[in-house]
């Protein structure tokens, strides 16, 4: 399976979204990329307001689920975390455009929105809690609402840290 996106290419934590930033991506279509420091800057400049939102989400959510291999309570903010360290190299992170791969057992498996997780053929073993979150703890996977302020609010992202707390364990991100 051809694998394409942002991040560690060893990451714990992936988030799959349905669609790509048009930066510098579209020639390693086959590839994960670490980005470099100012690059999550660069493609919010680049690619729009949708972009910054998607990537200060995940800064969010992963800075306040902050442990183990993804240590975001290094950085004094979250805002410091998506600048330093998130989706760049050993960061245990990535962002994917590509349909999700279970093969890495260790890893945690996030599809961004309902509409997109419709598009693909996901397991059988993954239940709907409600209209908006979904998981299937046999793939370690959750479907959760898009990495947009209004979709993923912060009472969301709350709920979202807690659910993979008490299903995955406190810790889910040792390497």
């Amino acid at each position: 399976m051809s694998v394409a996106g942002f991040g560690d290419s060893n990451a714990l934590f992936k988030v799959y979204i349905g669609n790509r930033p048009s930066y510098k991506i579209e020639s390693q279509t086959q590839s994960i990329r670490p980005l470099k420091t100012r690059e999550i800057y660069d493609i919010g400049q680049a690619c729009g307001n949708g972009w910054r939102k998607v990537f200060n989400v995940y800064a969010k959510l992963l800075y306040a689920l902050s442990c183990g291999a993804i240590n975001g309570h290094s950085y004094q903010s979250w805002q410091q975390y998506r600048d330093n360290a998130l989706l760049q190299e050993s960061s245990a992170t990535a962002l994917l455009f590509s349909a999700p791969d279970f093969t890495h057992a260790n890893a945690l498996h996030m599809i961004m929105g309902r509409t997109y997780a419709n598009t693909l053929s996901l397991p059988p073993s993954l239940v709907w809690l409600n209209k908006e979150f979904a998981i299937d703890k046999i793939n370690r996977l959750i479907v959760c609402p898009y990495f947009d302020y209004r979709q993923l609010s912060n009472h969301k992202i709350i709920f979202l840290v807690d659910l993979i707390k008490q299903e995955f364990g406190a810790c889910l991100l040792e390497p």
